[in-house]
């Protein structure tokens, strides 16, 4: 797998919109605006809007060749050094039929989201770059008030510093309340909430090692059977990282989806699960249930399985590097980097 080079103050970041197109609309466009000058403030980034990031969601909807035509270029362009997706949505699927993994293999760089981003990361691993399943801007840059330190601290330490043997602490505080994205509601924050729980281990002992592999849960059905769902060796000695959607699948669903993933073999070729914090913790304690159950129908009972881990839907988030190696220890609760996450 490549790892792309760090970014450094004064790098061009490019946004790209591959699934939804909101960002462009007019009562969202704040948006844009709000995390291009996050981005150029406290990181020092020169912020650039691919040519069709901004056209609405409409227009992308009906166009998804102009989504894969802005990421194409977003990598073939050398004076771009990460890109940055504006959202998920629900039909990243639909850039498949455009998409060169040469290109994107021939021009290493950093490439983060989340949630239906979980398609456009797998086409990087099938291309062998190793991406970010971590902030997108209006998400997470684009934070109402301000980005969240958990945030921001993971951007410095993982993309601008290359720390090694990074621990990704959990997060002391979340947030679930919901602020409607309207611009007079731009000076208005989240509650935080003290989070006590912290890591907890749904079963398993001891610790393992394994690079990194998983995404959104809930949108693994849109993928299964493409070409870019990993085939089942690339499961194989993987500590695989799942989390579910703003949809708050049921607990039924979810066995579903862990189902399919057993049946696939996936279950028993992997070495451990990290599992997020849910949306909003709506199910939380049965979603435990549901990963206990499935894992003993498939003979997984000794599975190292660690919960409420800030990435994807969860707030605030941090970053999960596709293809890193990283030892998972559910004794101590902890979950560590062993390498720097670019170069």
């Amino acid at each position: 797998m490549i790892k792309p080079e760090r970014l450094r103050k004064d790098d061009k970041v490019a946004i790209v919109s591959l699934s939804s197109g909101r960002l462009g609309d007019e009562r969202f466009i704040h948006k844009y605006e709000l995390g291009k000058k996050r981005l150029e403030e406290k990181f020092g980034l020169e912020v650039v809007a691919m040519p069709n990031a901004l056209k609405g969601e409409q227009y992308l909807y009906e166009h998804p060749e102009k989504r894969a035509e802005d990421l194409m270029n977003a990598f073939k362009d050398t004076s771009i050094k990460a890109i940055i997706c504006s959202i998920g949505g629900d039909d990243t699927i639909r850039l498949l039929p455009y998409i060169d993994y040469e290109i994107i293999r021939k021009n290493p760089k950093i490439f983060t989201g989340f949630s239906d981003t979980t398609a456009n990361h797998f086409m990087m691993y099938k291309a062998g770059l190793i991406s970010y399943y971590g902030p997108c801007l209006m998400c997470d840059f684009a934070e109402y008030v301000d980005m969240y330190d958990y945030t921001e601290n993971a951007i410095r330490k993982l993309w601008f510093e290359a720390e090694e043997n990074y621990e990704i602490k959990k997060c002391d505080y979340w947030t679930k309340e919901r602020i409607e994205w309207r611009e007079e509601n731009s000076n208005k924050q989240k509650t935080r909430l003290k989070d006590e729980k912290g890591y907890e281990v749904i079963q398993g002992k001891g610790k393992v090692t394994g690079k990194l592999l998983g995404g959104c849960l809930d949108a693994f059905p849109i993928y299964n059977g493409t070409e870019v769902w990993p085939k089942l060796e690339e499961w194989k000695g993987k500590i695989i990282f799942l989390e579910t959607s703003e949809d708050k699948p049921t607990p039924d669903l979810v066995t579903f989806y862990l189902r399919n993933l057993g049946a696939q073999g996936i279950l028993k070729v992997a070495k451990g699960i990290i599992v997020g914090k849910p949306r909003e913790e709506a199910f939380y304690e049965e979603y435990k249930d549901v990963y206990r159950a499935v894992l003993k129908e498939f003979g997984r009972e000794d599975m190292p399985v660690l919960y409420n881990v800030n990435f994807g839907h969860s707030c605030p988030i941090g970053i999960m590097p596709y293809g890193i190696e990283c030892e998972l220890d559910v004794e101590e609760k902890k979950i560590t980097l062993l390498e720097a996450i670019v170069k």
